[in-house]
């Protein structure tokens, strides 16, 4: 990660929501957000905390953090001089950055060795696997081709990423223009066909991942329906330009 990341994240930590067990006590109705005035700055709060879940803080580091958010929001001065320590922030999130992407990637290697024994499973060059659900019975997609996709996108417990189903409208891509695992998965399909691709984060996201929503080193599972290869032609004409999550942009 560089440098400018770290910083911002070194940022972010300082503006973390406050947790359940450290909120001053209330009803559920008094602390529910109001209809409108409130839900963005909520929404601002709950951005952070997703972002900051990423790191993967124990409930006592998260305590610390809060306590220095407390602190600064209400513009005390800092019991120590926190200039300081921006090389060991730096360390910290690093630290924590790369150990949940290991466990992601140990989590990631067990379902895959499990889904690779499944009947129908094949292996992709460089990395991942992928099963045909529905033979297609059209022309086959090459890595040069543009395509016309529906998919889903889930991480390895269940949680929907990215879905073009739900957005109701197919993603138009070129095929060299995605994560490795779709150039090669797609381009076993035939137009017609469907797959089920899952995709190793060295062939995905990487360590670092697509935070928050892609934790680093997560194994990706996607439901693809290839429904066109778009003609050089066409392209101009259709009605979608849009990206899986996939893609890595």
């Amino acid at each position: 990660m560089k440098a400018s990341c770290l910083a911002g994240l070194a940022l972010i930590l300082s503006a973390a929501p406050l947790l359940a067990e450290d909120a001053p006590k209330a009803d559920a109705a008094a602390a529910a957000p109001a209809p409108d005035a409130g839900r963005a700055t909520y929404s601002y709060g709950y951005t952070i905390g997703r972002t900051i879940s990423t790191l993967g803080f124990s409930e006592s580091e998260l305590k610390q953090v809060l306590s220095g958010f407390e602190d600064g929001a209400h513009g005390k001065k800092a019991p120590f001089e926190v200039e300081k320590y921006q090389d060991q922030i730096r360390s910290l999130i690093e630290g924590h950055l790369a150990a949940k992407a290991e466990k992601e990637k140990a989590a990631g290697k067990a379902y895959g060795k499990k889904f690779s024994e499944k009947s129908g499973v094949k292996e992709l060059a460089g990395g991942g696997w992928y099963k045909i659900v529905k033979q297609g019975d059209g022309a086959q997609a090459t890595p040069d081709d543009t395509v016309k996709v529906h998919y889903r996108g889930t991480l390895l417990d269940g949680s929907e990423f990215d879905s073009s189903y739900k957005r109701g409208q197919p993603a138009v891509f070129p095929l060299k223009g995605v994560i490795p695992c779709w150039t090669n998965g797609v381009s076993q399909l035939r137009v017609g066909g469907k797959a089920k691709l899952v995709c190793p984060s060295d062939v995905a996201y990487g360590d670092h991942g697509h935070p928050p929503v892609i934790p680093g080193g997560a194994t990706l599972v996607f439901d693809v329906e290839l429904l066109d290869i778009v003609k050089p032609d066409a392209k101009a004409d259709a009605k979608s330009d849009s990206k899986p999550d996939a893609s890595g942009q």
